[in-house]
């Protein structure tokens, strides 16, 4: 059990607003359960990534249009930025971070053999988005992968690769490389 409390940025953001509850939330993410201070109205995004120390989630639009945020509750991808932590209490949480212990899920080897990043900002969204996809679709289409993927925004425009990436990986699930 590991015990955290506030990091510097929701410091002051809490003294200032001294109305807002703290309470003692607890966690499990990425198989790790873990005891926070927070308010039970903060975005899961910041508790994973300013009080855990979980940085692979990004912050993109805070609004849930661009998936950058995209982790897994309970093996259903939503986006962090407006999922509230006291959704998450006592659920399974999982981040980029956790969806292998050694970057070998088929995805994050696809993805690297197909070069499919560019910039690589919103890669960790794209990759849980696709995650949720192959274990629901373990044999896409290119129309299920463009349906399921539609809601994660990539600004360098890397949508051919990331499809061919989805086949490729379903192809290493086949062949028994899945470990996700």
């Amino acid at each position: 059990m590991v015990s955290t409390s506030f990091s510097r940025p929701w410091e002051n953001y809490y003294r200032f607003y001294s109305f807002i509850q703290i309470v003692m939330i607890s966690l499990k993410v990425n198989q790790r359960s873990y005891d926070v201070d927070a308010s039970p109205e903060m975005p899961l995004l910041w508790v994973l990534r300013d009080l855990l120390g979980l940085t692979g989630t990004k912050f993109g639009c805070g609004v849930a249009q661009c998936g950058a945020c995209t982790v897994h509750l309970n093996g259903e991808a939503v986006r962090s930025c407006v999922t509230r932590v006291s959704r998450a209490a006592g659920q399974e949480v999982v981040t980029i971070e956790g969806l292998s212990a050694n970057n070998d899920h088929p995805l994050q080897r696809a993805w690297a053999e197909l070069d499919v990043p560019q910039c690589g900002y919103c890669q960790s969204g794209q990759l849980m988005a696709a995650a949720e996809l192959l274990r629901e679709n373990p044999n896409p289409t290119d129309k299920d992968i463009d349906d399921a993927m539609s809601g994660n925004i990539c600004r360098c425009g890397t949508y051919p690769r990331i499809r061919q990436a989805i086949h490729k990986a379903a192809e290493l699930q086949k062949k028994g490389g899945s470990n996700g």
